[in-house]
Order: structure tokens, then C-alpha cells, then sequence
């Protein structure tokens, strides 16, 4: 058992890296748009198929709906299309480094919406950050990324992290996987009716090869966050969450033998990912 915290942890973090990868093949012929809808397409077919095989969704209070469903609006239609946007925009190393940041945001939130104290590897792990954040934009620059669009990927990384605290209050009426069950599911509705409202129905066609990318994207994505739940169910938070939180450096391994000729990579920005993930794992595990 001690064992297998830190292999479902890191196999959690490694599966979401190769999400991001695929995300970055399939945006070469499709829009982003195209690749969130088959992401929530796929999400949902996985997590229902878990919630029979789990036995069901069962009674849970309204305000438990409420928050997975808000959970969904914001963090998997908000957080997924700008993680597909930032993506395209600035690339896939870049773009998992900043997203990676979703942490610091749900501590932020912690402390000032429930109550938790300032802690002295909060605060050196938020100035390693920073300085990995600056060293990325540099590197970003050098690589031909207008600073502007990092703005994307933090975006995102909010998004992901305000939906860490929706979730955590709707997790005290409804259980895990069928909270998440609702959550995607709500989520495809409103963006399914997006595109519909909106007349892009062309976003919701995709074939060839990145068809198959944003398909296995999202079934990596859903394993992933299943094999951190799975974590997070037999081992402590302090374990799990740091070693799942080193994605970002197996997206720079993966970029550098999958997306050669798409991705540029330079000092600056494998140095300032390592630096954000330091200060990230400081933040988690030391907390």
C-alpha cells in the first residue's frame, strides 16, 4: 500500500500529459472548439459507464447537483477550452506548466473563503512559482510567444481551481464519481447548446487522425483524474497531490520525441516549468 500511492500518483500524472500531447496532434487540423466537444463526448460516456459499473448515482440533495453542475460550467467547459486554446496559442509545455498552477489558486481560495492560515511553504513555494512564471514568459518570448497569450493557460489554471472548491463542498452530499458523473454531464449540455445556439455545428464533425488524438485525449484525461482519485482514496492528500502534480515535466519529455517540428522548446522554458513544479510540489507537500 505505501507503494501504490506514489504509482497511482505519478501514472496519474502521466496519463494527463499524454492528454495534453494528443490535444496539441489533433489542434493541427482542428480548432479547439471541435476538441473540447469529443473531450465531453468522451468524458461522458467514461464517467456514466463508471457510475453503473459503481452502482448508481443514488439520492443526493439538490445542492450537491448544484455545485457539480456550477463545477462543470466553470471548470470543464471554462478550464477545457482554454486549456485547448492555450494549447494552440502558446503550445503544450508552456500551456501544462500554467495550468499547472491550479493548486496555488484553490489554496488562495482556501484561505480566504474557509479559513486556512498562511504557511511558510506556501509562501516560498508562490515565490518559486513566480520566478518560474517569469522564466517561462522569457523563454515563451525567445520562442516566438506573445506574453499576452499566457494569460490563457492562467486562466484556465483559475478555472480549474475555483472548481476544486465546488467540488470539495458538493463532495459533503454526493459521492465522487457520480458528482463528476454530473459535472461533465452539465457541461456538455451547456456547450453542446453553445454551438448550437451560436451556429457552429461544423465544430462538433471531426475525422482522420485527429479524431482518434482527441478521442484518446479524453480517455487519458478521465483515466488520469480517475487514477488520482483512486490515490487520493488510499493515501494521504500530502503524497498524492505533489507526485501528480509533475505532469508538466512529462509533457517536455513527450514534446521533445511527439511534437517535434510543432513544439519549441529553449532553457528558459524547461527551467521555469521545473522551477513552477518545485514550487507547486513545496506547496502541496509541505503545506
Amino acid at each position: 500500500m505505501r507503494f501504490s500511492v506514489p504509482a497511482l500518483a505519478l501514472a496519474s500524472a502521466l496519463f494527463s500529459a499524454a492528454a495534453t500531447i494528443l490535444i496539441s496532434r489533433g489542434l493541427r487540423r482542428y480548432g479547439p472548439y471541435t476538441g473540447v466537444w469529443i473531450n465531453l463526448v468522451v468524458g461522458t460516456v467514461c464517467v456514466w459507464t463508471a457510475v453503473l459499473l459503481t452502482g448508481g448515482i443514488g439520492r443526493p440533495p439538490p445542492s450537491a447537483l448544484a455545485y457539480f453542475a456550477l463545477a462543470g460550467l466553470i471548470g470543464t467547459v471554462g478550464g477545457r477550452l482554454l486549456r485547448f486554446v492555450s494549447i494552440e496559442a502558446v503550445g503544450a509545455s508552456i500551456s501544462a506548466a500554467l495550468i499547472n498552477l491550479h493548486p496555488l489558486v484553490s489554496m488562495t481560495l482556501a484561505i480566504l473563503l474557509l479559513g486556512e492560515h498562511v504557511t511558510a511553504p506556501l509562501m516560498v513555494g508562490t515565490l518559486v512559482i513566480v520566478a518560474g512564471t517569469t522564466l517561462l514568459s522569457v523563454g515563451g518570448r525567445a520562442a516566438g510567444v506573445r506574453p499576452m497569450l499566457l494569460v490563457l493557460p492562467l486562466l484556465s489554471g483559475v478555472c480549474f481551481g475555483i472548481v476544486a472548491i465546488l467540488r470539495k463542498v458538493g463532495l459533503a452530499g454526493m459521492a465522487p464519481i457520480p458528482g463528476f458523473a454530473i459535472n461533465v454531464t452539465a457541461a456538455l449540455v451547456a456547450y453542446t447548446a453553445f454551438l448550437l445556439a451560436s451556429r457552429q455545428t461544423d465544430a462538433m464533425l471531426c475525422r482522420g487522425t485527429s479524431l482518434v488524438d482527441f478521442v484518446l485525449a479524453g480517455v487519458a484525461e478521465n483515466v488520469s483524474v480517475f487514477l488520482l482519485v483512486a490515490a487520493l482514496s488510499v493515501g494521504a492528500v500530502s503524497v498524492a497531490a505533489p507526485l501528480a502534480s509533475v505532469s508538466p515535466v512529462f509533457v517536455l519529455v513527450f514534446s521533445f520525441f511527439f511534437l517535434r517540428g510543432i513544439e519549441l522548446l529553449n532553457r528558459r522554458i524547461v527551467a521555469g516549468t521545473m522551477l513552477i513544479v518545485a514550487g507547486i510540489y513545496l506547496i502541496t507537500a509541505l503545506r
